[in-house]
Parts: C-alpha cells; sequence; structure tokens
C-alpha cells in the first residue's frame, strides 16, 4: 500500500513525499494551496491494483490508508462500487447547493454550464452515461455552432460533479473514468491569445474610455490582474502610501495572496477616485460595483478604429491586458520570476502563453547576434598577427 500525490499541473500520480513533479510543478507548494489530491493504492485480493481518491488532505490520506491495511489484515478488502442510482441532474443540484462551490466566483458560469448539459443528460442515471454519450454531445454541440473552448468547458463543468461525487463516495471510480476518458476538444494552447496593445493603441483607447472604464483598463494594463481581482478590488486592500495592492487569498484566482506594486501611473490615477462611504469597493459607477465594462470598451474601440471581440481577427478584449503586462514586463528585461511572482502564475508554461514575442523582438534578437558577430571578428582581427 501507498499514499499517492496527483500534481494539479500534469496529473501525474506520484509519491506524496515527492517536492517537485518532473513538469516543474512544486509540490509543496500546491500542497499548501490544497492543490494536490491525494491517492492509496493497494491490490485486491485477486491481485488487481485498485487507487482511491481519499481527497486533498494528507491527513485523510494517511487515515485511509489504514483504514485499508486494517482491512486487509482481515481479510475485509473488497472494491466497492456504488450503484449511482441517481439522475445527473439530482447530482448536478447536490454539487450546486454546496457552500464550497457557492463560494467560487465562477459559480453563475457553472450553472449555465450545468444548465445546457442537463438538456441532454439531466434525466439519465449516472451510471447510464456512457464515454460514446459524451462523445456524442460533443459532436452535437459543435454543429450548433459552438466553439471547442465552450464545449469543453461544458464538459468540464459536469466532470467536476462525477470528481466531487467520487470524493464524497456516491459513486464509483468506473463512473469517473467515462468522464476522465473523453478528450478534449482544444488542443493545447491552440486558443492562446496574442494580441497586445502597442503604447500608441494604448494612449488611443484611454482617451476615449468613459471615465470608470479607463481605470480599470489602466489597473489591468499596469498590473496584470485579472478583471475579478480588480472589479471586487476593495480600498483596504490598496495601500497608497506604500504604493502595494495586497491581495489575500480568498481574493485570487489560485488562492495564494499577492502583493502587486502600484506604478507612477497608476497612482496618479487611484489617488484622483473619491472614495464612497457606502461601498468600499474601489470601482464604482453611479455608486455601484462596476460588472461589466465591455459595452464601454467595444464602444471606445470603435471609436478609435481598434479591433474588438475575440472573432474578430487582431480583436481587443479586457483580458489581453494581462498579455499586455506580461509582454512589456519581459520586455523591460524584468525576471520571469518576478512577473510570475506579480502576476500569480503558478507555472512558466502558463507564463509563457501570457508572454507574447513579436517582430520587434525577433528583429532586436537579431540585431544582438550581429553586434555579437562583430565583437567576435573584432576580437579575431586582434589575435591574428
Amino acid at each position: 500500500m501507498s499514499i499517492l500525490a496527483e500534481c494539479p499541473v500534469c496529473h501525474l500520480k506520484q509519491n506524496a513525499s515527492n517536492r517537485l513533479c518532473t513538469c516543474g510543478e512544486n509540490l509543496v507548494k500546491a500542497k499548501r494551496s490544497n492543490r494536490v489530491r491525494f491517492w492509496i493504492s493497494y491490490r485486491l485480493p485477486g491481485g488487481k491494483q485498485k487507487r482511491e481518491s481519499v481527497g486533498f488532505s494528507i491527513t485523510e490520506a494517511q487515515d485511509a490508508e489504514g483504514k485499508r491495511r486494517v482491512q486487509k489484515r482481515e481479510n475485509r478488502i473488497f472494491d466497492v462500487k456504488p450503484e449511482a442510482n441517481m439522475t445527473f441532474s439530482e447530482l448536478a443540484k447536490w454539487y450546486l447547493n454546496l457552500e464550497s462551490v457557492k463560494a467560487k466566483a465562477y459559480y453563475k458560469t457553472l450553472e449555465i454550464n450545468l444548465a445546457s448539459f442537463n438538456k441532454v443528460f439531466g434525466d439519465t442515471k449516472v451510471k447510464d452515461i456512457k464515454k460514446s454519450d459524451l462523445e456524442n454531445y460533443q459532436t452535437i454541440r459543435k454543429k450548433q455552432g459552438l466553439s471547442d473552448s465552450y464545449v469543453d468547458q461544458e464538459i468540464g463543468a459536469a466532470r467536476s460533479i462525477i470528481y466531487k461525487a467520487f470524493d464524497d463516495d456516491l459513486i464509483g471510480f468506473d463512473h469517473v473514468k467515462v468522464f476522465k476518458k473523453v478528450k478534449k476538444l482544444l488542443k493545447k494552447n491552440s486558443n492562446a491569445r496574442k494580441r497586445v496593445l502597442s503604447s500608441d493603441e494604448f494612449t488611443k483607447l484611454m482617451g476615449a474610455l468613459p471615465l470608470h472604464t479607463k481605470a480599470i483598463i489602466a489597473m489591468g494594463y499596469y498590473t496584470g490582474m485579472r478583471k475579478g481581482e480588480i472589479v471586487n478590488l476593495t480600498w483596504d486592500r490598496v495601500k497608497l502610501k506604500k504604493r502595494i495592492i495586497k491581495l489575500t487569498a480568498q481574493d485570487t484566482k489560485t488562492r495564494e495572496a499577492r502583493d502587486i506594486p502600484i506604478c507612477d501611473a497608476l497612482y496618479e490615477i487611484l489617488k484622483a477616485i473619491p472614495v464612497n462611504i457606502r461601498d468600499n469597493h474601489v470601482f464604482l459607477f453611479k455608486g455601484k460595483p462596476v460588472r461589466d465594462i465591455r459595452s464601454g470598451i467595444e464602444n471606445a474601440c470603435k471609436e478609435v478604429g481598434i479591433p474588438y471581440g475575440r472573432k474578430e481577427k487582431d480583436g481587443f478584449v479586457f483580458h489581453d491586458t494581462r498579455h499586455c503586462f506580461n509582454t512589456n514586463m519581459r520586455k523591460s528585461g524584468i525576471a520571469e520570476s518576478v512577473i510570475m511572482k506579480i502576476t500569480g502564475h503558478s507555472t512558466r508554461e502558463m507564463f509563457l502563453r501570457y508572454d507574447t514575442v513579436d517582430a520587434e523582438d525577433t528583429h532586436k534578437a537579431v540585431g544582438q547576434m550581429e553586434e555579437f558577430l562583430k565583437s567576435v571578428d573584432q576580437n579575431v582581427d586582434q589575435v591574428l598577427p
């Protein structure tokens, strides 16, 4: 028997004492932030290897392993397979009512994705859903004009329910395998965006944006913060005198606290925003927290001639400000580790996804090579008689 730790990035199951995964993920850090799923591995009486997920706590994993050891000594080990007689809609209702799920920032999106999935599988018993059924669902949704990423998102929402139900012993691993074996339609990084605003574009856009939207765009552009982190930002997190934004673990997508420095340009913008005594949010419109800024950005883009939207060639969307920050920081010569510390990227792979190498970079690289070759030639000339 053994306890295994599943890497949250590559999902490799490995010795629980490993500190670093082969993919480069820091497992010690991941365990502290409860991103590592633990498994116990043991053999059934017939010799079949069995792996059992026991959640995100090493203590629970040790308890579960101890329980199985006792059962093995007493010859009471058997393959428990819950029947999963509930329908998928019943399981979805159970999942959406969990307080830990309700607290998720993407809860509304989760509801929308599951509503679509339930239209097809809601009345189907979980044990009757097959891999081919899910693949047919993917094909049908694609024919309906949905993108690969959107279909993957719907399947992913359903998969998260199945994993949680398995963790709570509501279903067996056979039902998990059905969802686990369905391949994503979107190839890895094929939808990675590369839109970075030039300095001129950013200046023009800022001049055309409504006042409340302008401050939010500036925040994204100068900090690389995510939209949710920005619109939910409150004044108690902003330390203007120290020129730093202190996000707690509850404020961030990765559930890790971050300290974000405030540059001069952003400092002047934040200093000009009046504090509302009735609402502690930094960004308000008509006395209420700003939630949707798409129309403001779209109108401003149209006014200054910048394409807008994901479907437009070179179209700009708010999330591209994160690409702008990463790319501009890298071009400024800032170390990757420092940039990742500010943006909250947990892996270098994800950091590179947000760092756009453009023609300016490649020309600069060739120029540097040329200068290097010239220096080599000069050294050779000095050595030769």
